[in-house]
Parts: structure tokens; sequence; C-alpha cells
């Protein structure tokens, strides 16, 4: 996600909701991934949080009102809107959200949300009753229609005691909500891409199991990589140890028989279909309906599960991409290679897994990416977010039209 960051240039405006406070793990979060950070507090939020704080976080100066004595040109509001790569609103209150959507302008973070055409991007937080309010939910509306993305808010216990919505989306959500909104490029908008991710537990008894190992990382990855350049995404997820992202539609499965029928369900809807997943290769063959005692050696009676990705290659239609992984121990690109031509893949990305240096879960691998009647393409050691990348890049360009692989 650092590469939809560096180099660009985020408005943070902040509003006097109690969760004012958390906009400084905001503000951090978006500086660690590259993001140049302009604060901007209204008076409410300067009750709440001080710009000291902000200031030492984001390197900039907390913009506070519209006439400061010795005010520097070059932060100026219209001047800033112009630079703006994202106005991003946390936490956003029901008065900026009214003021926003009736063009009120009455200090200097309504008046550049006038003056700009960045992207913008609001994290409503406030009472349950007031975000229900028909005029609150009439102003997020006309503001949706109008092209600002929303995030949040989450369900739960608010600071003054009630229950419902209105609480802060959770931080990561609102980064990956940013990170959608600051890319401007959106090549995949129409399409639906359909991806399997985490592992299978494939049960031997009703405490134990055996499966293959993943985090679910790179599932993840892939999941906002297609977001983030519009892409109405589907998760076909299996356990695993990452939160997924908001934005995509997820279907939590636990065998590789129950990721088998969700896959087939769906795969017509859908344009791309990357199977991610660390799918079962084998299932008890008769599970057991009391807990095992341990009593000596144990023979297990295993069985195959279904080829997913194989037999998703076998019914795919006309100008759908299906694209695999393969992790592999040795001969990596090789291996790989002939498991893409065994189950008539478009693409497939091998990884070494195995040892210190690439163990499951790893934030990075080193990979290869090869297609169809292509030499393997190795990308090197690099992290799972450029890894999606570089996979969905392929996809993308083998579709109908923008077959721009050479």
């Amino acid at each position: 996600m650092r590469a939809r960051f560096t180099g660009k240039t985020v408005v943070l405006g902040i509003t006097g909701s109690i969760a004012a406070y958390k906009a400084c793990e905001i503000a951090s979060r978006l500086v660690e991934l590259g993001a140049s950070v302009i604060p901007v507090l209204t008076r409410s939020a300067r009750e709440l949080v001080g710009p000291a704080t902000l200031e030492a976080i984001t390197g900039n100066r907390v913009l506070l009102e519209m006439f400061e004595p010795l005010q520097n040109p070059e932060i100026e509001h219209i001047a800033v809107a112009r630079r703006a790569d994202l106005f991003l609103i946390a936490p956003a209150t029901a008065n900026i959200l009214a003021k926003a959507a009736h063009g009120i302008a009455d200090d200097w973070l309504s008046t550049t949300l006038l003056a700009t055409r960045a992207p913008l991007l609001f994290a409503p937080a406030m009472n349950t009753l007031m975000y229900s309010h028909p005029a609150t939910q009439a102003n997020i509306a006309l503001l949706a229609a109008r092209g600002a993305a929303f995030v949040g808010p989450g369900t739960g216990r608010l600071a003054c005691g009630d229950e419902g919505p209105g609480r802060l989306a959770d931080i990561p959500y609102i980064l990956e909500a940013a990170a959608m909104a600051i890319t401007r490029d959106k090549d995949l908008a129409g399409r639906r891409v359909l991806i399997t991710s985490g592992a299978n537990h494939e049960p031997i008894d009703p405490v134990r199991f055996i499966g293959n190992a993943s985090s679910g990382r790179m599932g993840r990855a892939l999941a906002l990589e297609a977001l983030c350049r519009g892409a109405r995404v589907c998760l076909i997820a299996g356990p695993s140890d990452v939160a997924l992202p908001d934005a995509a539609e997820v279907i939590s499965v636990r065998t590789a028989a129950e990721m088998h029928d969700a896959v087939m369900e769906r795969l017509d809807q859908y344009d791309i279909l990357i199977g991610a997943a660390a799918v079962a290769d084998y299932r008890s063959a008769a599970v057991e309906q009391a807990k095992i005692k341990r009593t000596g050696p144990l023979t297990l009676s295993l069985v195959p599960n279904a080829d997913i990705i194989a037999e998703a290659a076998g019914r795919r239609r006309p100008g759908q991409i299906i694209a695999g992984f393969a992790a592999e121990t040795e001969n990596v690109p090789e291996n790989a290679a002939a498991k893409l031509a065994a189950k008539g893949l478009d693409l497939i990305l091998a990884n070494r897994v195995g040892g210190a240096d690439c163990a499951i879960g790893a934030e990075d691998s080193e990979a290869w990416l090869i297609r169809a009647g292509h030499a393997p393409q190795s990308l090197g050691r690099a992290s799972k977010s450029d890894i999606a990348r570089r996979l969905v890049d392929a996809a993308a360009g083998m579709l109908p039209g923008r077959d721009t692989l050479s």
C-alpha cells in the first residue's frame, strides 16, 4: 500500500468528534506510508487535540484559521486545495457533512472543500441518533452522489454510552479507503474480480484438522490492489491471520469443499479469478464424531479434494482470466510452468517457500510470474503488495481488448 501514498499530499481534516484523538494515529500511519500530511483542525477539534502533537507527527504546520497573522501564501487554502491528492476528513461530524453538502464555507476546512477537486473521503463519527437523523443521511447521500467516498462508521458502544452506528471506522479500514480514493487510475472500473484466500481446515474429529499453512496476506494484498483500481471484489476466504479489506465482499469458508462450491457458484459472474488460497489437497475419508483419544500411533485414510483452479479453468467462459499460485520448495519456475500447463491457466504466480527467508506469512517472498506461452519472469524478492500489483497488472492486460503483454 506504500506505493499508493509515496510522494502524495493528504489533507487531514479533523473535526470536533470525541474520536479526534485517533487522528494522531491516522496521521502517523499516513506519514509511515510516505504521504505528506497537512493537518487541519476546526475550532471544536482544538478542544480535543493539540496542534503541537500533529505538527510533531507530520512535520507540517497545522492549519487553524482562515486569516492567521503572518500566514504563508503557500499554505493558503486555494494553494493547498490545488496541491492535495486527497482530502480525508477523519473524524467527520454531522456539522462538516452538512457544510460540505450545502456549500457552507465559514472556516478553513469547509472553504477549502469547496475549492478542491481532489478526491474526498469522509470517516463519520458521531452519536447514533445524529448519524441516523434524516438530515445527516440526506447529506451523506448528496455527497456520495457528487463522488465523495465514505468509510464507516462502525457499530458498537459509543463514548456517550449509546449502542449503535456512529463509531469512527477502524484505522486500517480508513487507510484502505484512503488508498482506494487516492488512486486515480481505475483501469478495472466495471470489472469483477474473484479471489480465493487463506487456508482450509479439513476436520478429522470435532477438535482436530489437517490443512495447508496460509496467513491470508497475499489474498488481502490482491483484493486491496483490485479495489484500488476500481474493481468489485469478492474474497472467498478460509481461515487466515489478517483482517480482510472492508470494501470487499467476503464469503467465509472452512473446508476445500466449501471453497469449491462458493467459487463455482460465482465463477460466471466474474472477469478474473485469482486462486491465492492454500487449498487443502486431501481430506479425511471419514470424520470421527467423537474426539479421537491418544492411545498410540494413528493412521488416517485421506482422499483428494477437488482441484478448484483447474476445474475453474476448464469451465471458464471466453475472455475470462484464470490465475493461480504455485508454492514450491525447489525448481520453482519450472514446476510452476508445468502446473500452469497441466491446469490450463492463463497466469501463475510462483513463489519459493521453506526456510527462514521464505516462511509462509512473511511480508515478502521470491517470486516469478509466468504467462502461458512465455518464459518465466523473475520478480526477485518482492513485497506481497508489489507481487499483487504485478499479478493484477498481468491479468488486467489479458482482458479482451487490453492484451498489452508481449
